[in-house]
């Protein structure tokens, strides 16, 4: 492994590599995998080729063709997403009031990756958890703010460099409902909680959480693995906490969020080079005022890395809490425009609700104005279907998807 400062990297080497190509290349060096990791290497390497079938578009006008192969869907493709991001972000609209958001970042201590690596559906589920609770319990300390909030929370499981780090994000507005629901409750301007009080009681929670699941049985400790050293190191340490205010209204503050909630380890954007079996990627130092370097890893370590941010099959990484948990958000949100409206604060009507059935092909245009029916070759063609390919069979595709342990 080596690491670098990093030029500013050449426009064709993002074209000419991606994911998909160090995965074809490269993922039968990997050997056995867990059936979820094996299910994305394969989505990944298929994605938007003839594996996939696909349509072709010819224009009722002149002889050109466009022939368009399907994605994957899979949510750890780079190359997907992109259509339910901007969906998640418009369906969220609804969920905005005109009040101060922060942004809060809940951290697990290293002792602790072990036992979620081994254990990820269940540790992953009491991280979010303990997160809620804590942020939930101390705003409605009267003291502090005293009031009802909604958080909206996405997990994340990575670093910069694709090591394991996982933690979770949330986005919370400054203030809610009074705990006997007669009037609005803000917040101290840029300031939500004490962080230090925060950071404390999620540590608390969660090592709770932890040991109450090790006692059941629910969650199984790794061979070789000292769970009871590890959770007193981690007991005895200080735990992280980031809460700041956001700069960006209300709008952009959920812009800001759907870039985290469809994210995935790495973007194809950030890999530069994959030479010798080397890959070469870009990343954010941390360490040194967020300066942009570079990083080289064997490809089978590159992807090895991936792979401990594949999920399990079925897990929901966007989970709601508070007054925004799915069984009372629309009365929360009913009640806190009210409020606020009694308060004096000018409340926007809430954005209508998106037609159900809304083709790519709409959205797009909706958008960006873009009009896919239109031929991008002559002024007056318009493309129409003009035939759809298959799949093609698991025994004709390029390289197999790599074994499942």
């Amino acid at each position: 492994m080596s690491s670098e400062p990093c030029p500013r990297a050449r426009p064709q080497d993002h074209d000419q590599l991606t994911l998909a190509d160090i995965v074809r290349s490269h993922a039968d060096e990997l050997g056995p995998v867990a059936p979820q990791q094996a299910r994305a290497l394969a989505a990944i390497a298929d994605c938007r080729t003839e594996a996939l079938g696909g349509h072709r578009y010819g224009c009722d006008s002149c002889s050109h063709q466009l022939l368009l192969y399907n994605s994957c869907r899979n949510r750890n493709c780079p190359q997907c997403g992109s259509l339910r991001q901007t969906q998640w972000v418009e369906r969220r609209q609804a969920d905005l009031l005109p009040v101060e958001y922060f942004h809060v970042v809940f951290t697990v201590a290293g002792e602790l990756h072990p036992l979620f690596l081994a254990n990820p559906a269940r540790a992953y589920t009491l991280l979010f958890q303990a997160a809620a609770d804590s942020l939930l319990e101390l705003a409605r300390d009267p003291r502090l703010i005293g009031a009802d909030l909604g958080l909206m929370a996405v997990l994340h499981t990575w670093s910069q460099t694709l090591t394991y780090h996982p933690h979770v994000h949330c986005i919370v507005p400054g203030g809610g409902p009074s705990l006997n629901g007669t009037r609005w409750v803000s917040c101290r301007n840029e300031y939500l909680v004490p962080v230090r009080a925060l950071s404390v009681l999620f540590r608390g929670k969660l090592l709770s959480r932890l040991q109450k699941a090790l006692d059941a049985g629910h969650i199984q400790p790794p061979a070789e693995f000292n769970t009871r050293r590890a959770l007193k190191r981690a007991a005895r340490k200080k735990w992280h906490v980031y809460a700041k205010p956001s700069l960006l209204g209300p709008y952009h503050v959920i812009q800001y969020l759907g870039r985290y909630t469809h994210r995935i380890a790495i973007s194809n954007d950030r890999i530069l080079t994959l030479r010798k079996g080397q890959v070469t990627f870009r990343y954010r130092d941390r360490t040194r005022d967020d300066r942009t370097r570079m990083m080289t890893l064997p490809a089978h370590q590159f992807l090895r890395r991936f792979l401990l941010h594949v999920l399990p099959s079925g897990f929901v990484r966007i989970r709601y809490f508070g007054g925004l948990a799915h069984a009372t958000r629309r009365l929360w949100l009913e009640r806190s425009r009210q409020l606020l409206t009694e308060a004096g604060v000018p409340v926007p009507p809430a954005p209508a609700p998106l037609e159900a059935g809304e083709s790519w092909q709409e959205l797009l245009r909706r958008l960006t104005g873009r009009d896919f029916t239109k031929c991008p070759r002559c002024p007056t063609g318009r493309m129409i279907h003009l035939e759809q390919l298959d799949p093609l069979r698991p025994e004709h595709r390029s390289r197999p998807p790599p074994a499942p342990t």
